[in-house]
């Protein structure tokens, strides 16, 4: 029972009393069965066999004295003892012992049979579950590979939890917000080239005269090939945009990365249930969410976290909560509210004015600078 299957399927593939051993652990009800008939069996004649000895050799009145001197011998030699070190030792018992149970198997068939439909009813009796419940899940997971420390590099570590994780992360949570999106009006030249050149993300939105008409997205370095090739009209523009690929809220990154794979595309756009655009999802931040950041911005530093002397940070409210919690090591909730505005607006239930403050958690939030009755600027303190 105290053998490791992962490490037993390994050595199944080589050894034959690996295999015979994973064939027995198939079927867990015949194997307890017949080692806890023969362990009965054994003991039950061994005490027996003590009393009428001890009857016929020393008299009636030594029963008593033999059988706490048999309890100590079968504890220390037969159970305890034995019982460690198989525990501790589980290849090197397993293996040879499992063709002795594979005999005893064999032979006590019928019998245990009959003890386990009769074990069986007595459980379904008293109205308990029959089926084996010791199923791994995400959380036995992620506990499995915290156990592997002394033999994995905590970076793998951390890239197995986040592949693990992934189920649970949902394509809201690591998309580039709308609203830190540049968009443009594909019939408007001019805007066109000044948003392009004031553009600090690779990627911008392209409608057609209403910007909930999107018809693409455009990326920066096609761009930056017309004009190599000294082609800037709006039939070469139409030719390098991106055709949208819309995404569902709430479809989990794992399943997305799986979108991304059978359809080669490497981003799309996050639409609601009302078929508004929410943000955008690239493979990159798929691939950020498993390994962490690999790009960086000029010194390495996050534009949206201005770390101050007194450990504080001065926050663009627009970034995520799941950023937040990285960065400064908090466990804010993430709820239908997934950024740090929606956040204090939920928590105040009204439009904030400048100099409130609020605790959530262990994180003293403070805003800074409110404009046209939106926060434009927020101060976290962690407390601790």
């Amino acid at each position: 029972m105290a053998i490791n299957r992962y490490k037993l399927k390994s050595l199944s593939k080589t050894n034959k009393k690996a295999r015979r051993v994973e064939k027995l652990l198939l079927d867990l009800d015949s194997l307890i069965g017949t080692i806890l008939l023969g362990n009965n069996l054994v003991n039950i004649l061994a005490s027996s066999i003590a009393t009428i000895l001890a009857i016929r050799i020393l008299g009636e009145g030594s029963i008593i004295y033999i059988s706490i001197l048999l309890t100590f011998i079968i504890l220390i030699f037969a159970e305890t003892a034995p019982k460690t070190f198989a525990a501790r030792n589980p290849e090197k018992i397993a293996l040879p012992a499992s063709l002795i149970i594979k005999l005893c198997t064999k032979i006590f068939k019928p019998f245990v049979w009959i003890i386990a439909i009769l074990s069986k009813s007595f459980i379904k009796l008293l109205g308990f579950d029959n089926q084996d419940n010791n199923k791994i899940g995400f959380n036995e997971l992620k506990m499995i590979v915290n156990d592997t420390k002394s033999i994995t590099d905590p970076n793998y570590r951390e890239m197995l939890l986040n592949v693990i994780n992934l189920e649970n992360v949902k394509v809201e949570d690591i998309m580039i917000p709308k609203a830190k999106l540049i968009s443009i009006d594909i019939n408007k030249k001019e805007d066109i080239l000044k948003k392009i050149s004031h553009s600090k993300t690779t990627r911008i939105l392209v409608f057609d005269e209403a910007s909930s008409n999107i018809i693409g997205v455009l990326h920066l370095r096609s761009v930056a090939n017309l004009y190599a090739k000294n082609k800037f009209d709006i039939n070469d523009l139409l030719s390098i945009i991106d055709k949208p690929y819309f995404i569902p809220e709430g479809t989990s990154v794992s399943q997305q990365l799986t979108h991304f794979q059978a359809k080669k595309e490497r981003l799309g756009l996050v639409v609601n249930e009302y078929g508004e655009i929410k943000g955008l999802i690239t493979l990159e931040n798929v691939l950020e969410e498993i390994i962490g950041k690999f790009t960086f911005s000029p010194n390495n530093i996050n534009p949206d976290f201005i770390k101050q002397k007194d450990g504080s940070y001065l926050v663009n409210p627009k970034v995520s909560i799941r950023e937040i919690n990285k960065i400064l090591g908090t466990n804010l909730k993430i709820g239908k509210t997934k950024t740090l505005n929606g956040l204090i607006i939920d928590t105040i239930q009204n439009i904030p004015k400048r100099d409130i403050s609020l605790k959530i958690d262990n994180l003293l939030i403070e805003i800074i600078q409110i404009k046209d009755q939106t926060i434009k600027l927020v101060k976290l303190t962690k407390l601790n």
